[in-house]
């Protein structure tokens, strides 16, 4: 049985470069998985406005990546948004942005390692979605507690087969354009259930999809928790924040720009249930749409092993940190020996994440879908205060236009959570949940966190000490 070290005698092993970084970082955005999983969301909600409504997102991405690539410049560490928030806002906040992000991301890797059942019931039908879920899980985590450095090549072959997916759709479409582009700007439609016609799409419905888009966009700030890990991070992971948001905003809105411009019937794609297999069906055929299915349930194994590393990085930050309790944090703190991970971090974020394949779908998209909101305003108010308290000084990456990028993204965010507040029946449960989670992270820190020296959030030069 291989040993495993403590903190105090070792640390992540230094061994990705930025392009290593850069594969793991897009196999947790999972460009293609977006695409068959969120896409056909936003489509069934702004109809072909949902175009507009991925435009929207990337430029509040393009914002938020400036914001992103500037604070992990500063703090590349395992901790990811809660080290920059709690460094630059204080302590409490980045206590609640540790919650926020921890429940989020074990409710992500559920709902999309649900999805892996619905791609291979092509060829396996009748598959239970919440047990293949569970031992996709199970079998990420296996990967994701092997070295770093496996992850990277593991992650970056499976990376290919997914692009290579989402280049099949962006073929189909343009081979067989329908309609032409400026329909996309100028008349947005959707569908009318009751007449089952097209209508124009209005503007608060695009705006509302909005939110969903910048949620498929998300990911590309993952490089943070991958900083210990990458070879002279200050300088290199701005870099791949920024690659990931150009390349991730790429990978999905020109194949749903394929989609939406040659669809053979844009009623019937509309009305589909499952609109991206509607659209292969009716341009490549049955054979094709079996394939593409298994590269796309490729595609979601792909993001669940990227998942559970960037969580095990950020629990394992946290144990580092002293924010539990003894025993819980010398666990989740531990790396192993051999592989230099935090194993038993990954082993606890597989079995919460495999539970919670058993909670209502519904309610794992409720729960989660506010929260990134909410964590990217705190990332926006972050960027300005590192710059005015100088707490942000030692990174090597500075935003364009400053301080333009986080005044911009905060305003746009206030607004989408505005519209998501005017949908009862989604976003107002969402933000309500988000704002449950925040009032229990605040309980807490009141009763034990305040009150304890001990609770530390590490700064890089700190965790090299550590690690020494």
């Amino acid at each position: 049985m291989p040993s495993q070290e403590s903190p105090s005698s070792g640390g992540l092993d230094r061994a990705l470069n930025g392009l290593g970084t850069l594969m793991i970082v897009l196999s947790a955005v999972t460009p293609a998985s977006s695409v068959f999983i969120i896409v056909p969301g936003v489509i069934a909600l702004a109809g072909t406005g949902s175009f507009l409504s991925f435009l929207f997102a990337a430029i509040i991405g393009l914002f938020m990546a400036f914001v992103y690539a500037e604070l992990s410049s500063a703090y590349p560490t395992a901790g990811g948004e809660y080290t920059m928030i709690g460094r630059t806002l204080g302590r409490f906040w980045g206590f609640v942005t540790l919650v926020l992000v921890f429940i989020s991301i074990v409710l992500i890797i559920a709902v999309v390692a649900l999805g892996v059942g619905t791609y291979l019931g092509v060829l396996l039908p009748n598959l239970n979605a919440q047990w293949v879920g569970v031992a996709t899980i199970i079998l990420a985590g296996i990967v994701a507690a092997l070295r770093i450095k496996l992850n990277a090549f593991v992650t970056g072959i499976f990376l290919g087969i997914e692009m290579l997916a989402l280049l099949i759709l962006v073929a189909l479409g343009f081979i067989n354009i329908e309609r032409p582009l400026s329909s996309l700007f100028t008349s947005p439609q959707i569908l009318d259930a009751a007449t089952n016609s097209l209508v124009p799409a209005s503007t608060g419905l695009i705006l509302a999809a909005t939110a969903v888009a910048i949620f498929a966009y998300n990911g590309y700030g993952a490089a943070a928790y991958f900083g210990e890990e990458t070879q002279d991070a200050k300088r290199s992971i701005g870099k791949v924040v920024l690659w990931a948001l150009v390349i991730t905003v790429a990978a999905e809105l020109i194949p749903l720009t394929a989609v939406l411009l040659g669809s053979p019937d844009l009623t019937a794609l509309l009305a589909a249930p499952a609109k991206i297999e509607y659209f292969l069906e009716a341009r490549g055929g049955h054979a094709l749409t079996v394939v593409v299915s298994l590269a796309i349930a490729i595609a979601i194994f792909n993001a669940v092993i990227a998942i559970v590393l960037q969580a095990s990085r950020l629990l394992f930050s946290s144990g580092r940190d002293k924010t539990w309790f003894g025993p819980i944090n010398n666990a989740v703190a531990s790396v192993h020996g051999t592989y230099a991970s935090p194993w038993i971090a990954t082993i606890v974020v597989s079995i919460a994440a495999a539970a919670a394949c058993f909670i209502d779908l519904s309610l794992l998209l409720v729960v989660s879908g506010t929260s990134l909101v909410v964590i990217y305003a705190l990332l926006c108010l972050a960027a300005v205060a590192g710059r005015r308290n100088g707490t942000t000084s030692e990174g090597h990456y500075r935003m364009p236009l400053f301080p333009l990028p986080p005044i911009l993204a905060f305003v746009a965010l206030v607004y989408v959570a505005y519209q998501n507040w005017l949908d009862v029946a989604f976003g107002r449960p969402s933000l309500l949940a988000t704002l449950a989670i925040v009032a229990v992270a605040a309980v807490y820190y009141v009763l034990f966190l305040a009150r304890r020296a001990d609770w530390t959030l590490h700064a890089p030069e700190e965790i090299e000490e550590i690690a020494g």
